[in-house]
């Protein structure tokens, strides 16, 4: 063999080489990202498995027709399994998919069990506030109380509260509600210990407890709060393993087309997302591109989307999707009524280039 037919031969082993090394990295080696997908979807009016997503006791409850949809995410991957590299750049070229850095999704002290754990625990608390929101709205009055869900391991509450207290008052002052709770912790702090008088397996206790600082300068005391209601109407959601608080708004809507006479979406495939308050303000979500996509591939002709998400919306609604900008659970239900009659949407609000 001459020398340059053997120099031919190692140039082309070298470039297969090379190639097989290329193809191997990106079938084989771990990345740093996960994907995000359209997940499943949800009809609230419906049921999940052969059960019905919202029941009701204690009141009466209409027939409904149509949908209403809650839109859900899947994320292809996580710190024990990531997407191959062949797989992030088919995602990169779809419009229904985004690529995501895994710090992001799954921050590097915290588990994927625990990832999911929280998820849970924000499907549980969003419901709640989504019957409180939807019961508010139709007249009832709904008492609530300020709890302690979660205390924070090191924190400042660290063997002092517990998970399920109520929180009454702090130096003597009564806690109405979570905000008003920060901002009471932030003036008592500076003057010292605080008195924080807790409800706890029904009987009164009161803990001295010295307010941390976080990085932003805010006194806290280290404990995540959520509310509990007192609902004059029992109602019921179930929707297997789906979590985060997104569905809020679209639970809320369901709850009030099954407890007033009528067809709210008129008969209509209407979808949508959002967190909800108890006070009904329509709050922003994560994989809004995605949920486009996905209520638009499975038929819905209407999509309700939350105001602070108009950026991420704009440029990316899939075919002819109608999509209205919310940022009050008023606002869902008035789009709700227009369609239902059939009247003009065109002046409805959506979401605009700026």
């Amino acid at each position: 063999m001459s020398t340059k037919s053997r120099t031919r031969k190692l140039t082309g082993i070298g470039f297969l080489a090379l190639f097989m090394g290329c193809l191997f990295a990106l079938v084989f080696l771990p990345t740093p990202y996960v994907i995000e997908r359209p997940g499943p979807v949800f009809d609230v009016l419906g049921k999940d498995n052969g059960t019905q997503v919202i029941t009701i006791e204690d009141a009466k409850s209409y027939p409904t027709t149509g949908r209403l949809d809650v839109l859900t995410v899947s994320v292809a991957g996580n710190r024990e399994d990531t997407p191959s590299w062949a797989e992030l750049a088919m995602a990169w070229l779809d419009p229904a998919q985004a690529v995501v850095p895994l710090d992001v999704m799954f921050p590097a002290n915290v588990s994927t069990s625990q990832v999911n754990a929280e998820s849970t625990a924000m499907m549980e608390e969003s419901q709640q506030d989504a019957i409180a929101a939807a019961l508010t709205k139709l007249g009832y009055t709904v008492p609530w109380h300020v709890y302690v869900s979660e205390v924070t391991k090191g924190g400042a509450s660290s063997g002092k509260l517990v998970a399920a207290d109520f929180v009454i008052k702090i130096n003597g002052i009564d806690v109405k509600d979570i905000d008003q709770m920060r901002s009471v912790i932030n003036k008592q702090a500076l003057l010292g210990p605080l008195k924080v008088e807790v409800l706890r397996n029904g009987a009164k206790a009161v803990e001295t407890i010295t307010a941390l600082k976080d990085k932003d300068g805010k006194y806290r005391l280290g404990i995540l709060a959520g509310y509990k209601y007192d609902f004059p109407v029992k109602v019921k959601l179930e929707l297997g393993d789906v979590g985060g608080p997104s569905g809020g708004m679209m639970f809320a809507l369901g709850i009030i087309d099954k407890l007033t006479p009528g067809y709210l979406n008129g008969g209509k495939y209407v979808a949508g997302t959002g967190t909800i308050t108890a006070s009904g303000v329509v709050g922003p979500i994560g994989g809004i591109r995605q949920k486009l996509y996905g209520a638009y591939d499975q038929g819905a002709k209407y999509f309700l989307a939350p105001a602070e998400n108009c950026d991420e919306v704009v440029g990316n609604i899939p075919g002819d999707l109608k999509v209205f900008s919310v940022a009050k659970l008023t606002d869902a239900l008035n789009v709700l009524s227009k369609v239902s009659a059939g009247a003009d949407l065109s002046k409805l609000p959506t979401c605009k280039t700026k």
